[in-house]
């Protein structure tokens, strides 16, 4: 990937239709919505390993300046998509994944990255502003739970990551890795064999009460991964455990109550 910073620089740049084949991108050169800095490979491979790349992946890297993450994608076998504004970089992106030989499992499309079709990805890399990220937000928000998304450096407003890399030290400039799950959308009333769930949602922790009336009881430790649920109920007899898969307008899983587990289900 590329890293772009420090939008105050700029601008939008004129290209030429035709880019030559010598053409090498210079740093801080201005872009659409910020500047192009060189993402190190060391930054690229470690936020690929911090989002679990498959081959079963496809990337999208949305600003992807000179290739270098969507070919070390595809190196691992994923399929990966780079979406730029500079026509230049998207030219001079192409010919390096036909020199790496992933061509037939990597694609470069010109555009604004606030446009790009996000419907494939299930992983989705970023090096851009803390600003271009809260715009990006809604959208991430929207895709499928369990899309993995990373930044390098700049993160999410009020969106905290579910983890965290910082480089080792000597590392001077863009050394913190962010990783955020898609979580599903559980925010509401469910009906359940254990009274009505009330969830309450701010991104992946959930917060909530379960039972009826008088006698129902705050959930704690609630979080979502992507569309795994769990949440623990506690009360005068004991601790509920409980874990699940969102599935639409249906929550299946499990509750383990004193060691014993049995099936749990919740409902719209």
């Amino acid at each position: 990937m590329r890293a772009l910073a420090f939008s105050a620089l700029a601008a939008c740049a004129a290209a030429p239709a035709d880019t030559p084949r010598d053409y090498e991108p210079e740093m801080w050169q201005a872009g659409k919505d910020v500047v192009w800095v060189p993402m190190a490979r060391e930054r690229v491979e470690k936020m690929l390993d911090l989002a679990k790349l498959t081959p079963e992946d496809f990337v999208v890297d949305l600003g992807s300046g000179d290739g270098i993450t969507v070919i070390a994608a595809a190196r691992r076998g994923a399929r990966a998509m780079g979406v730029e504004f500079n026509p230049d970089l998207v030219a001079f992106s192409r010919r390096q994944a036909q020199r790496a030989g992933v061509a037939d499992r990597t694609q470069f499309v010109q555009g604004d990255l606030f446009q790009a079709d996000l419907s494939r990805a299930s992983v989705i890399t970023l090096f851009l502003l803390d600003e271009i990220n809260l715009k990006l937000r809604p959208s991430l928000l929207a895709l499928k739970p369990g899309t993995r998304v990373l930044s390098n450096t700049f993160r999410m407003g009020d969106w905290e990551p579910d983890a965290t890399e910082t480089a080792h030290s000597g590392c001077a400039n863009w050394c913190a890795l962010y990783l955020w799950i898609v979580p599903a959308r559980v925010e509401g009333p469910w009906r359940s064999a254990d009274g009505e769930l009330v969830l309450k949602q701010q991104y992946q922790k959930v917060t909530g009460m379960l039972g009826a009336g008088a006698s129902a009881l705050p959930i704690s430790d609630g979080k979502l991964t992507g569309d795994e649920l769990r949440f623990t109920v506690s009360s005068a007899a004991g601790g509920a455990e409980y874990r699940a898969r969102v599935k639409g307008d249906v929550i299946e899983g499990s509750v383990a109550v004193n060691g014993r587990s049995r099936p749990w289900t919740a409902a719209r």
